[in-house]
């Protein structure tokens, strides 16, 4: 390391792949400057992963210097990289791809290749301040297999009714197509029976799961599999230090379309994880059907208002959430009369009088705004 150089600190990116990834490290001193010191490519298997492992030691030699490591949530290619530095009890941090692609784009990288993102991740670790990754627990990362892969027998479902129906109603049926059909649905029912039996011994096992979702489950309208999904896209809650942190990653924030004069209409972003949205749409339909507290007045308000339907389940989904949210973390027992009561939020609304504070209801979560212009 050059003498006029004083590193401060250690930045290791990862860019990875199926097969393969690539890693950089490299150093940054007190006026922010970036020396990349080594790159280079590993298989992603338990043999590359021991090579990276020693050449990222080799390389990051000052052990009085900290050394974070940054890389890509990449479906589940990130996911034994990141579990073995976890294991060393290194510093590392997992962020979204789009997150990545905006700081890259900041500093006027326009080359798209893996080896540029990984010194851009490399760059970014020695500039940033960014969260530790802690590996989800063995029992709920299998739980979160179970429920994802029943989510996805019922989506097959669905698509194989569609086309028995389509068959059904056509002009010329061909029977053999008909009995391949309903043999598939037939399967797909026992194996939809196996997970819910799975996911149920599962949440058996662990008493304090067991509670709580027995708890939740009073809610009329919401059932096992709507809170086991929850959890195991949330990992328990655990990323969260508030409720308005959980709604945004479930894409339930509010997105306003306002410039100038102009006023155009604000929708949820749905920019989250749309598996929490789908378990809560059926749940939404059914707390109404069933006339629950406060559901069933909040979908009628927002109704009367804005004449959409839709939006009114929507509106009873955050509910929901926030409500299940509050209940698991406060291991708590669901009661009708349950609200979020007392939390004040000062915002800006559009088309208020200046000096003129106004009082407005979230529909979605019965919380009163002291709105300020």
């Amino acid at each position: 390391m050059d003498a006029s150089f004083n590193a401060l600190k250690y930045g290791v990116g990862l860019d990875m792949g199926k097969e393969t990834f690539y890693a950089c490290v490299s150093t940054v001193d007190q006026a922010q400057r970036i020396k990349i010191k080594a790159t280079h490519s590993f298989s992603n298997s338990p043999k590359g992963i021991t090579s990276f492992l020693r050449w990222a030691t080799h390389h990051c030699k000052d052990r009085q210097l900290p050394v974070q490591y940054l890389m890509e949530a990449t479906g589940v290619y990130h996911e034994q990289v990141a579990l073995a530095l976890h294991h060393q009890q290194a510093q590392v941090s997992v962020i979204l791809p789009q997150k990545a692609a905006h700081y890259l784009k900041a500093l006027g990288i326009k080359t798209k290749t893996d080896g540029v993102d990984a010194q851009g991740l490399a760059t970014m670790a020695c500039q940033q301040r960014l969260e530790a990754w802690t590996p989800i627990s063995e029992a709920m990362y299998k739980l979160r297999q179970i429920t994802r892969q029943h989510t996805q027998l019922q989506e097959l479902k669905t698509q194989l009714n569609n086309q028995l129906i389509a068959l059904e109603t056509g002009m010329y049926q061909a029977s053999e197509v008909k009995k391949q059909l309903k043999k598939l649905l037939d399967q797909l029912d026992q194996q939809l029976s196996e997970c819910v039996k799975l996911i149920e011994k599962a949440i058996a096992q662990n008493p304090d799961w067991q509670r709580k979702v027995d708890q939740i489950c009073q809610i009329k309208g919401i059932g096992m599999l709507t809170v086991a999904n929850l959890l195991t896209e949330t990992n328990e809650f655990a990323l969260f230090e508030n409720h308005r942190q959980l709604v945004s990653y479930a894409g339930y924030d509010v997105v306003e379309n306002q410039s100038g004069k102009r006023v155009g209409k604000t929708h949820i972003s749905k920019r989250g994880n749309a598996r929490i949205r789908r378990a809560l749409y059926m749940p939404s339909l059914s707390v109404v059907r069933y006339e629950q507290r406060p559901f069933r007045g909040l979908f009628e308000r927002v109704y009367e208002r804005t004449h959409i339907k839709m939006k009114g389940y929507v509106a009873v989904q955050r509910k929901l959430l926030t409500i299940i949210y509050s209940l698991w973390k406060k291991n708590q027992s669901y009661q009708s009369d349950y609200t979020n009561e007392g939390q004040k939020i000062v915002a800006p609304i559009i088309g208020a009088t200046l000096h003129q504070p106004q009082e407005v209801v979230l529909e979605d979560t019965n919380v009163r705004i002291l709105v300020e212009s």
